[in-house]
């Protein structure tokens, strides 16, 4: 479970992440993630919020598979700075994915969208 100061939970805050500016996404066949900054500043911590649709399955896959992503992010936070608000949306293909899968792809893309926004992995 990620500490409820890593969550994001605001449907403003998840459209903020993705489509609003200065976001940055990078995508892979099990998952993308898109990643914006925030006001570091104020010393806010980097927050993380999980997209998983209809399309990767019925109600318990999409637990699941949200489960899945929500440790693995959870072990890799810290190596995502201050300030940065990250959305992870499941594909189709995640649901059947190995953890160790899911972890690669993530540590890529995570890599590179937080390099896209200007901070330090």
């Amino acid at each position: 479970m990620l500490p409820a100061p890593n969550r994001l939970r605001e449907r403003a805050d998840f459209a903020s992440a993705v489509r609003g500016r200065g976001t940055t996404r990078a995508g892979s066949r099990l998952i993308v993630v898109h990643a914006t900054r925030t006001d570091a500043r104020a010393g806010c911590p980097p927050r993380v919020g999980f997209v998983v649709s209809r399309a990767v399955g019925n109600a318990v896959v999409r637990n699941r598979t949200k489960r899945r992503l929500r440790h693995l992010v959870a072990a890799r936070l810290a190596g995502v700075p201050a300030g940065v608000d990250l959305v992870v949306r499941a594909n189709p293909a995640a649901a059947g994915a190995s953890s160790a899968e899911l972890g690669g792809a993530l540590d890529t893309l995570v890599h590179k969208v937080v390099g896209r926004v200007g901070g330090a992995s």
